[in-house]
């Protein structure tokens, strides 16, 4: 099947971008070359739907190395990289992927990979899973399995699961130590606010900025504006949370109250409508909302839109709404991911940990063929370990064994 791209001379740019990603992701290319040699996903196709950028090429480039058939489409309508797309079909990839297509034009390019037929898929939301349950139901039995990347994704695979309607086993990737502690805390964090500056140009420091979700997302982003000055308020719907935030030492607050004080407001939190329209009526002239959310229903832009008495593009990836009292509220990149439609993503370093995650699951996956029920699944503590190990070896850094006294000591407790 032929490739849908916006335009296929632009592969050389691309692959600049992904030769700096492959000489910053260590673990990455050791498994690749383990792969090259074990080729574990033989005649396989793998469908692969993750914001189009370099780090994702090199994960993908690395299952093709292991002998998968590759299918590629983004996750998000702002965070393809044409460039990036036009490097992996070049290739010899099929990718179905447009930066800046319409909801409708997004989903048919993802309907389009999923024609392919794969046998495992690599998710970032759900929504492979969700068209395949409910648009291509009779491609499941085909589907050996698949891993989800997101906490949003894992939502919904966890509500599918309740409802005894999931068909086939998924793995929770997203629920790795050395994906979440790392990659949602640390990654996000520093890409939200690399985001936010690159298209504002506005300070942080001295700013009350709102987060909203105590997650390992909202842990990172609030930890990462602290650390830039700002004084930060946390909102809340879990108590544990709430909680830990306080002791932290950070404001907690209902959103509305919130809504009042903020400056900048980042949604982190995989639900809808959590800044909506009695925060749109509290809050001050100029603030700045954004989203790091996987889905652009956290902020309801379309009701700010009913709201507004007028919108204006302030700057490339910011949009204003007047509303009625005269107060000018601003928006950044729709309310889609701010830090991949502002920005590059997670740091490189970061997503080589992630996507060894992904590449060793997928690996898991292929080899437990059959094996595994349709369930929503952990991702095997052998393989967090390893690539815990992997990590620490590409910093030089060695640690502590167990001596076979303290083992035999631990094993009697």
């Amino acid at each position: 099947m032929q490739s849908n791209i916006t335009d296929k001379t632009l592969h050389p740019s691309g692959e600049l971008k992904i030769e700096w990603a492959r000489r910053n992701m260590p673990l990455l290319h050791s498994i690749e070359q383990d792969f090259i040699k074990t080729q574990p996903f033989a005649g396989l196709t793998i469908v692969l739907s993750i914001h189009l950028e370099a780090k994702t090429a090199r994960l993908c480039r690395a299952l093709q190395a292991g002998g998968a058939n590759m299918v590629v489409t983004g996750s998000n309508p702002l965070s393809t990289q044409d460039d990036i797309a036009a490097a992996l079909a070049h290739g010899g990839m099929t990718v179905f992927a447009r930066h800046g297509c319409t909801m409708e034009e997004h989903e048919s390019l993802l309907c389009r990979a999923l024609e392919t037929e794969p046998d495992i898929i690599i998710d970032d939301g759900g929504d492979l899973v969700n068209l395949l349950h409910t648009r291509y139901p009779h491609l499941i039995p085909k589907i050996i399995g698949g891993c989800e990347e997101t906490t949003t994704g894992i939502l919904r695979l966890q509500a599918m699961e309740r409802a005894q309607t999931l068909r086939f086993p998924m793995i929770a990737v997203n629920d790795a130590d050395c994906k979440h502690l790392f990659d949602n805390r640390y990654g996000t964090g520093q890409s939200v606010f690399t985001g936010i500056n690159r298209i504002t140009n506005l300070i942080v420091a001295g700013k009350q900025v709102v987060v909203a979700g105590y997650g390992w997302c909202g842990k990172g982003v609030a930890m990462r504006a602290k650390g830039l000055g700002a004084k930060v308020i946390v909102t809340e719907i879990d108590p544990v949370k709430a909680i830990e935030a306080v002791m932290d030492g950070f404001a907690v607050l209902p959103m509305d109250a919130a809504a009042a004080l903020g400056d900048v407001f980042i949604t982190v939190t995989g639900n809808c409508d959590v800044v909506g329209e009695t925060a749109f009526a509290r809050m001050k002239d100029g603030a700045v909302l954004c989203n790091a959310g996987h889905f652009d229903i956290e902020v309801n832009v379309a009701r700010l839109r009913e709201l507004a008495v007028e919108t204006k593009t302030m700057r490339d990836n910011i949009e204003g709404f007047r509303l009625s009292d005269g107060r000018w509220l601003y928006v950044l990149a729709q309310g889609r991911l701010v830090n991949l439609a502002c920005g590059d993503g997670h740091p490189v370093e970061i997503m080589d940990m992630s996507f060894a995650i992904q590449a060793l699951s997928a690996q898991y996956l292929a080899e437990s063929a059959g094996a595994l029920k349709p369930a929503l699944l952990p991702v095997p503590t052998a393989i967090d370990q390893t690539v815990a190990r992997l990590k620490l070896a590409s910093l030089g850094i060695t640690i502590d064994t167990l001596t076979p006294e303290q083992e035999t000591y631990l094993g009697k407790i």
